[in-house]
């Protein structure tokens, strides 16, 4: 089928808007209706090569929209139906049957492979047939229809708006699991999160849905730190002429609990590990560059520090953008006032706004 995608042709290239040929569903493929798809930081690492995809190819990985056909063999979703395109896994591995099939052991392959599972190729191509790469974590949503395996789709409640919904299945839910899954916040706690981005500000809401009563958030953008206060942040630091290292210390009188990095930058990411003490959690979500490594204190490290990575917010997914749903609907997790709208011809402008640091998370609207 004839359908409308914006693909990166090399690397480092735009993303350009154009027709592309989709096949129909196969066995165990679910073809979904795209309504929008949130643009992501992991999006523009894949186009620059610090995540390997093979190109050319499409991008995308936070839509949602309306299952329009299923494959041979698929139970459990309906056409009609509205969902979040979530993370893609085997359910076969240790760590998917262990629960957290986040760390699949074969998310690389169905993440970057650029084909469906199982070797099977890809699902696009250009009108000429030449070959496009697909299945960018599963599914490349940066277009009008998407191709999908059914156990990675997450049911949309009725009257939610699904153009919203996209972002919740990897920044959102990254910064959110954190604390939810992986720190886990005991009554009293500290928390500091440092970059208040999509993830940082999705941890920020998830801390306070939590008995963390300490959340400190570090930027250097006034705005964001005035819109962190707003969605639940105790305290705030304006690194931009600030140590805060020390000023966690003088917030928290001695260090946090926990600190999250979510900007990737290995000077922040330092401050992060540096803003926790004895026993204290230091957990790392930003994505530096492909190679890049980082230091840490031996001495107090030794202390019963735990320095950790986490991937998009462990845990089952599925159970996780749920519960996201249901706050979001309750008013604890209000991620509408992190996002705005751009129609796919102005992809563009949706990729500078993101790296400009003007829109916390900006949503690709599909044409229809």
């Amino acid at each position: 089928m004839r359908i409308t995608a914006a693909v990166v042709e090399e690397l480092h290239g735009p993303f350009v808007v154009r027709p592309v040929e989709l096949e129909e569903p196969g066995p165990g493929d679910v073809l979904v209706k795209v309504a929008a798809t949130g643009y992501c930081h992991t999006d523009g690492i894949a186009r620059d090569g610090d995540l390997p995809f093979p190109l050319p190819g499409v991008l995308g990985h936070e839509g949602a929209g309306t299952v329009v056909a299923v494959g041979e063999g698929v139970t459990g979703v309906r056409e009609g139906q509205d969902v979040v395109l979530g993370w893609p896994y085997c359910g076969q591995c240790r760590n998917c049957l262990a629960g957290e099939p986040r760390y699949c052991l074969g998310l690389g392959e169905l993440v970057a492979a650029g084909q469906r599972p199982g070797g099977r190729g890809s699902s696009l191509r250009t009108p000429d047939g030449d070959p496009l790469s697909s299945h960018f974590f599963g599914q490349s949503s940066f277009a009008t229809y998407a191709m999908t395996s059914a156990s990675s789709l997450v049911p949309i409640p009725e009257g939610l708006p699904v153009e919203l919904m996209g972002p919740l299945a990897c920044g959102l839910a990254t910064g959110a699991g954190a604390v939810l899954n992986t720190i886990r916040p005991e009554p009293g706690s500290s928390i500091v999160v440092y970059g208040a981005g999509t993830v940082g500000l999705a941890a920020v809401m998830a801390a306070r849905c939590s008995p963390a009563t300490t959340i400190i958030a570090v930027d250097r953008h006034a705005s964001r730190l005035r819109l962190a206060t707003d969605l639940g942040a105790t305290h705030t630091i304006d690194a931009t002429d600030t140590d805060p290292v020390g000023a966690v210390t003088d917030i928290c009188g001695g260090p946090a609990d926990a600190a999250l990095d979510c900007t990737g930058v290995l000077s922040v990411l330092r401050q992060a590990i540096d803003s926790v003490g004895m026993l204290g959690t230091a957990l790392l979500i930003g994505g530096a560059p492909a190679g890049a490594e980082f230091t840490a204190d031996h001495l107090s490290t030794l202390w019963g520090k735990t320095i950790r990575g986490t991937l998009g917010g462990s845990g089952r997914g599925q159970a996780l953008i749920s519960a996201l749903m249901d706050l979001h609907v309750q008013g604890r997790f209000p991620f509408d006032r992190l996002v705005q709208y751009f129609p796919l011809e102005e992809i563009a402008d949706a990729v500078e706004a993101s790296h400009s640091g003007e829109v916390v998370k900006p949503i690709i609207r599909m044409p229809h």
